[in-house]
């Protein structure tokens, strides 16, 4: 997919905005949802479903992290969640008893942070409360540092299929300036092994505008990624809010690259993946053109849920842990953020929420065109309005018109009657198109977003 660039556009729309793995985002959920309105979603949800599941441990603070995770080198903590997360199993197995589980995804966090016994043990409560099809993919994200080649064999045979390797950037300073120091060695040693034993989909993670990262040296992490062949990469930009995330204080502000220089750091990916022949896929991801990512979004089928970018569908998530969320039928909840208060709620016999929101139709009909523009980059207003029964689409969204006249006349996006397509040189700002749909932007301090470039 053809991405054009414009440095002068980019610069001019360096705005925050949201990712868009949901629409309405995740800061509009309200507190003292009623757990009803989970079980009535699920009641009418599709027979197939997805799991998430949240393992908050790692081993070591990295300081440019945002996620919802404990520090500690106490494996045994691990086996106090499992016990939670067996109670919070029990309490969904009764909804979900005539559903399957077509995918199952191990985010944090750190999964493998988790011992061999104890992911084991999470497998064997898993498949004890859920029935997943035969074919259900599986997959983890994994640390290198706490993934033995032992332990990557060990996944493979409790049937996990997919990895994703964090691993942000090769160069040490980097490394060093982050508290993540792995070798490329490692990596490499752990992406060799995972394709020995038959990992159907190796993806690996990298993250731009990191400190020290200039490029001529990101270059040569790029160039030792294509090396390791992988089938997926994801691309992250570094959101640096140290007033939000205070590990991110440790990391001296005049070590981040100049907005010019995130920039280009972020072109010269674009460059080396294109001409590698990876398929540019939305915002923030790259696989080959063989890769299902790649294929659904070929065939006008990707999706974006709070995973991200996904072939498994946007409504028909289940998260399991300490702050995950989940979305089904419409309806949008998360648990509790603290560990302390999820597992209270669970010894009291209750879903652990926190937070929810039941989407309207104009929230659904938004949705879906926000998906469809930020998978696929157009919308065929015809058969959208025939799916919604709109009888007239500029007048039902006359709220977005004042929003969209500066992109239509910088190029990034063209308006008709039939179609909306966000052109090459706006799809690295295809959020900014979404939000000119977005009804709640105005509410959110756009400080809780990152940039959209």
């Amino acid at each position: 997919m053809q991405v054009l660039w414009s440095a002068e556009l980019i610069q001019k729309y360096s705005v925050n905005g949201p990712r868009y793995t949901s629409y309405p985002t995740a800061l509009s959920l309200q507190p003292d949802f009623p757990s009803s309105a989970v079980q009535a979603a699920l009641a009418n949800s599709a027979s197939e479903l997805c799991l998430y599941l949240h393992i908050p441990f790692c081993q070591q603070l990295c300081y440019y992290c945002g996620c919802n995770k404990i520090v500690t080198r106490h494996s045994e903590k691990a086996d106090v969640y499992l016990q939670s997360l067996a109670r919070e199993m029990a309490l969904y197995q009764p909804l979900l008893s005539d559903k399957t589980i077509s995918q199952l995804h191990l985010g944090g966090g750190t999964p493998t942070f988790l011992t061999q016994d104890q992911l084991s043990r999470l497998m064997q409560l898993l498949r004890q409360h859920f029935v997943f099809k035969a074919d259900a993919e599986l997959s983890i994200e994994i640390d290198p540092r706490s993934c033995s080649l032992e332990k990557l064999a060990h996944l493979r045979q409790l049937g996990f299929s997919r990895v994703s390797f964090g691993v942000q950037d090769f160069d040490e300073q980097v490394q060093i300036t982050i508290n993540r120091v792995q070798s490329e060695e490692l990596v490499q040693a752990l992406v060799l092994e995972a394709r020995r034993l038959g990992f159907s989909s190796i993806n690996l993670d990298l993250v731009y505008g990191l400190p020290y990262q200039r490029p001529e040296r990101f270059l040569q992490t790029l160039q030792s990624v294509l090396q390791l062949d992988p089938d997926r990469v994801s691309l992250f930009s570094y959101a640096h809010m140290p007033t939000r995330f205070a590990a991110q204080r440790k990391i001296p502000t005049q070590s981040l690259p100049q907005a010019e220089d995130k920039l280009a750091l972020l072109q010269l990916a674009i460059k080396e993946f294109s001409e590698a022949g990876y398929q540019c896929i939305g915002m923030d991801h790259f696989a080959k053109t063989t890769d299902s990512l790649a294929i659904a979004q070929q065939q006008g089928k990707l999706q974006r849920n709070f995973q991200g970018y996904t072939t498994a569908g946007q409504d028909a998530l289940i998260g399991l842990g300490v702050s995950s969320i989940s979305q089904v039928n419409g309806v949008i909840w998360q648990n509790q953020k603290e560990l302390q208060d999820y597992q209270q709620q669970l010894s009291a016999g209750q879903l652990p929420l926190e937070r929810g929101f039941s989407l309207s139709q104009d929230d659904k009909i938004r949705a879906a065109l926000i998906s469809q523009l930020i998978c696929h980059f157009e919308l065929d207003i015809p058969a959208f309005c025939q799916r919604f029964a709109i009888q007239d689409f500029w007048r039902y969204f006359a709220d977005a018109l004042p929003k969209l006249d500066p992109l239509i006349s910088d190029s990034l996006v063209v308006c008709s009657d039939t179609l909306i397509q966000v052109t090459p040189l706006g799809r690295l700002l295809v959020r900014l198109v979404c939000a000119s749909f977005d009804r709640y932007l105005h509410q959110a301090n756009s400080l809780s977003y990152s940039k959209v470039v």
